[in-house]
């Protein structure tokens, strides 16, 4: 027991210094103002136009980047849990891959292919085709977020497939069950911890994010990340900037809430 306790130790001083006491900062600052008095302004300054459009075009954003990659990613899923070890192996680690590279040069990539003197529309002009307004729209930003997030939807997925049972699928054949219904009634709902946890995983940094709107979006188009960054940043009004964060961990708990409700073994998890 006492080995137990030794060996907690850093994960106790880590959970202490890098969670607890930045999370009381922001419940301080985020309840009270410059005097040091209690107050719920700072929370209720989300229902300023500026910043209650922000938070709906966060929402907005983040659900279609989501619902994106979901799409995309549960095909690939399947048929990589379908595939050989080997293959893939290879192929998870081309997934991975670009995971490795800093996030802000990967988003900077982005933003050098789609500028109107960029990549994609030098391509188009060798075929006389006119530039296109990529860049600095709502389009680009949600582009930006599926790129960077879509491996957080594809291995849930595939981790929480490759631990389906396949002599329940081919039983379910051997039945007369179809494909489709097959799906339907087996493989989805076997694999709805992976879908949760991926959409978990792509939902709330898509929801918080600024850097890939500040880069994509020109700092044109403000996201609620934009709006506290902001408040951090420039207006140095960490009070504000706190009550506003706290607005967004209740979609965090929420999150968190559903994880826990269909994800109660860590099925969906990454390993």
């Amino acid at each position: 027991m006492n080995k137990k306790k030794l060996l907690s130790g850093p994960y106790l001083l880590w959970s202490i210094a890098f969670i607890l006491i930045p999370l009381a900062m922001i419940l301080f600052y985020g309840f009270t103002n410059s005097k040091g008095q209690f107050t719920f302004e700072n929370v209720l300054a989300i229902g300023t136009a500026e910043n209650f459009k922000a938070l709906c075009l966060s929402l907005i954003l983040s659900i279609i980047s989501t619902i994106i990659c979901l799409v995309l990613s549960y095909p690939l899923a399947m048929m990589l849990s379908n595939m050989k070890v080997n293959q893939t192996g290879l192929i998870v680690l081309l997934f991975i891959l670009p995971m490795w590279m800093n996030f802000l040069l990967r988003t900077i990539a982005w933003q050098t292919l789609l500028e109107k003197n960029g990549v994609i529309n030098q391509i188009l002009g060798i075929f006389h085709i006119p530039p296109l307004q990529l860049i600095n729209t709502p389009a680009a930003i949600v582009l930006g977020m599926v790129y960077n997030f879509l491996p957080f939807m594809v291995l849930p997925l595939y981790n929480a497939l490759c631990k389906i049972d396949k002599d329940v699928i081919f039983a379910a054949r051997d039945l007369g069950a179809t494909s489709f219904y097959t799906f339907r009634k087996i493989i989805f709902p076997l694999s709805l911890p992976g879908v949760i946890s991926g959409i978990t995983m792509v939902f709330v940094p898509a929801l918080t994010t600024f850097v890939i709107s500040d880069l994509l979006g020109g700092s044109k188009i403000l996201l609620i990340g934009n709006v506290i960054d902001r408040q951090f940043q420039q207006g140095s009004n960490w009070h504000v900037g706190s009550g506003l964060s706290l607005v967004l961990m209740i979609f965090i708990l929420i999150s968190m809430i559903l994880t826990g409700k269909y994800d109660k073994n860590g099925q969906g998890g990454f390993f």
